[in-house]
């Protein structure tokens, strides 16, 4: 059985990795029931808040300027628009609400002060709010956290050794960097990666490692199998197979038993079965609506009757309370 700790050896990682398939199932269910209840899934919402024209080069983007997509330029949306959507979501069964805007990095400007502004409005629909706007300094996520933001997401993507072979406009130590920044303003950390990029066994097991070595481990960590997107780098990239991506969710869940793991992008081409299989093996969050950003994504009516067959709930926003670490800050205010 798996304590919680957040320095593991890659040795050690590895071998939880290249366990037989099964057995490393088995186990990771295990490590699940001890530390979370089985067939309750967190339902989370993506929007765009703002679509297209990101200066970045990340190779499996479809919103990066540099490549031609067919992605249509979008404006940074209403605070009013947002609000109808994350209604919407909450309607739907939805928990936390997740605000994407595709930009490198925050700018303090009105853009901003407006996505401030939809952090608010949404917490007040009764929503775990989470953005991922790009790189953070410190004064923008306390501003946000100020601002009622529950999680900011920030995927590491991959290893620190393959990173330079997806993405050439920041650096790993930028990525980590953010990371930093929203874990000290009291924000629950979300940051996986996604698998099909053309790394290399070792270079899956380097991104869990990074991952459960961070100070405090993520509060929720996105497992995203690509979906190639022609016009990118990677368009012509294979389909994950999907016992990989099983894989890497029961590997997730032994080293990081109290994170949420989220099965993301690639769900729609996966079946019902190999679904449950993952559930199974720890996943207990997933993304709903039949967009996430600009990809495909299994539509509602689907989710639901998923839900049904295996016998699943969706679980209540907050259930988990406040980040920790915010929570000793509003603590230390009141003593």
């Amino acid at each position: 059985m798996s304590d919680i700790r957040n320095r593991w050896s890659k040795e050690e990682i590895r071998e939880i990795y290249e366990r037989p398939l099964l057995q490393l199932v088995l186990d990771a269910a295990a490590v699940h029931g001890k530390y979370h209840k089985l067939g309750e899934v967190q339902i989370s919402s993506l929007l765009s808040i703002k679509t297209g024209g990101c200066s970045e080069d990340c190779a499996y983007c479809p919103q990066a300027a540099r490549f031609s997509t067919g992605i249509e330029v979008q404006a940074l949306m209403k605070v009013d628009q947002v609000v109808a959507a994350a209604e919407n979501a909450k309607a739907g069964g939805a928990s936390r609400f997740c605000m994407g805007a595709a930009w490198r990095e925050v700018r303090d400007n009105r853009d901003f002060d407006r996505v401030l502004d939809m952090v608010k409005a949404v917490n007040n629909v009764g929503l775990e709010v989470c953005c991922t706007l790009g790189m953070l300094t410190p004064q923008q996520a306390e501003k946000l956290a100020d601002a009622g933001l529950y999680a900011y997401n920030h995927n590491i993507d991959t290893s620190e050794e393959h990173y330079s072979e997806v993405i050439t406009t920041r650096t790993y130590n930028d990525r980590l960097n953010t990371l930093s920044n929203v874990r000290n303003a009291g924000i629950s950390v979300c940051s996986g990666g996604i698998i099909g990029l053309g790394e290399t066994h070792e270079d899956r097991i380097g991104m869990l490692y990074t991952l459960a070595n961070l100070p405090q481990h993520p509060g929720s960590v996105p497992i995203n199998a690509l979906v190639p997107v022609e016009g990118t780098p990677l368009g012509d990239n294979d389909r994950v197979p999907f016992d990989e991506l099983v894989r890497m969710v029961a590997t997730a869940r032994i080293v990081m038993p109290l994170a949420a793991v989220r099965l993301s992008a690639g769900r729609l081409q996966m079946s019902v079965a190999e679904q449950a299989m993952c559930f199974l093996a720890g996943a207990n969050s997933i993304f709903a609506g039949d967009k996430l950003l600009t990809t495909p994504n299994p539509e509602y009516n689907a989710d639901m009757e998923m839900f049904r067959t295996l016998g699943l709930t969706p679980k209540a926003a907050f259930a988990d309370g406040k980040p920790a670490s915010r929570q000793k800050a509003v603590e230390h205010e009141h003593n």
